[in-house]
């Protein structure tokens, strides 16, 4: 069984609204997109790897504080997955970037990889793999299977929405992957797409493809 947490906020249900509006122009939702990654990535990471240090205050000195002591690899899955990259980064402070491409056949659904960037090794590592959409969950499962493939110790997929088919499938096969998303939609239609969903995130981030 998955473990699924889905972040409910007022302030996310509105960016969700806006995201899943067909009348939000290309600016805006690569926006709504960024900052509802940054919300999802704060809350999956409440156990980031600190450091005790001591500091100087303009008032006191040697302060007990604490500073990140964990670098994070995210993998963002091409192209949509880029969008929620830089809004990760801003937040969390030790961050890596590894991406890696899938290209999907509309007829099938099934995705092939183009474009593999990961370090051959992962070992100890917390992995975020970063993309909109977890519709079939047939590419999310296949790039945490090249992540786990590597030897990272965990493996989280942050997602803006999620269908209920999709996460059945992918926690069959990755009960061990955290997934935390912004809503859970009931249903695919005959094209693979999330209803009532947000549309495709890739061409509403960056135009259809030529």
């Amino acid at each position: 069984m998955t473990d699924v947490t889905v972040v409910d906020h007022p302030v996310l249900a509105h960016r969700l609204a806006q995201l899943r509006d067909r009348r939000t122009g290309s600016d805006t939702f690569r926006q709504l997109i960024s900052e509802v990654s940054g919300l999802l990535a704060y809350e999956a990471l409440r156990d980031l790897g600190t450091d005790a240090v001591t500091i100087d205050t303009p008032v006191a000195d040697a302060v007990p504080a604490r500073r990140v002591g964990e670098a994070v690899l995210l993998v963002p899955i091409l192209r949509a997955g880029l969008g929620m990259v830089q809004s990760i980064q801003e937040i969390v402070p030790m961050t890596e970037v590894a991406h890696v491409g899938l290209r999907r056949d509309d007829a099938t659904l099934r995705s092939d990889v183009y474009l593999n960037r990961l370090p051959h090794d992962l070992s100890g590592r917390r992995v975020i793999v970063c993309d909109p959409m977890l519709a079939t969950g047939g590419s999310l499962g296949q790039v945490c299977e090249l992540v786990r493939e590597r030897g990272a110790a965990e493996i989280i997929a942050l997602c803006i929405v999620a269908s209920e088919p999709g996460l059945a499938s992918f926690g069959g096969d990755h009960p061990g992957v955290r997934v935390y998303c912004a809503a859970v939609d009931p249903e695919l239609n005959d094209a693979g797409y999330i209803l009532p969903g947000l549309g495709d995130a890739g061409d509403r981030l960056f135009g259809p493809p030529d």
